[in-house]
């Protein structure tokens, strides 16, 4: 099967993703590692598939309204989810679903932010 760019279906989204591993690090080098270790552990878990943790990352971002600003993760979870399988019509979908859960203002940035993601992809 020839997978693009953004269908890599990691096994482990953060310790096979080495650009997710360099984003963490360029925040701060130690932030990076730990965020590795500890993240990559809680990703192996293997009762939870890939794509269906990155959706959930994008979820409690919208909860947490970790959207914008330097070293927002909100973006790296969209690129992960979609790496992992996840459609844009998925996200759009998780982010409607949220805004009965975690707020139609957080919704409406997290929109924002997602259109700006997908903008500066094409």
């Amino acid at each position: 099967m020839n997978l693009t760019k953004n269908e890599m279906e990691y096994n482990n989204a953060v310790l096979d993703d080495q650009d997710v591993q360099e984003g963490l690090k360029s925040i701060n080098a130690k932030f990076g590692d730990f965020c590795t270790r500890v993240a990559g552990e809680a990703w192996g878990l293997p009762l939870i598939d890939q794509k269906t943790k990155a959706l959930i990352t994008i979820a409690v971002d919208v909860v947490n309204q970790n959207q914008v600003g330097p070293g927002s993760p909100f973006g790296a979870h969209v690129q992960m989810a979609l790496k992992q399988g996840a459609t844009v019509a998925e996200i759009e979908e998780l982010l409607l679903f949220m805004c009965v859960y975690g707020g139609f203002n957080k919704v409406a940035g997290c929109f924002g932010s997602l259109n700006e993601i997908l903008s500066s992809q094409t």
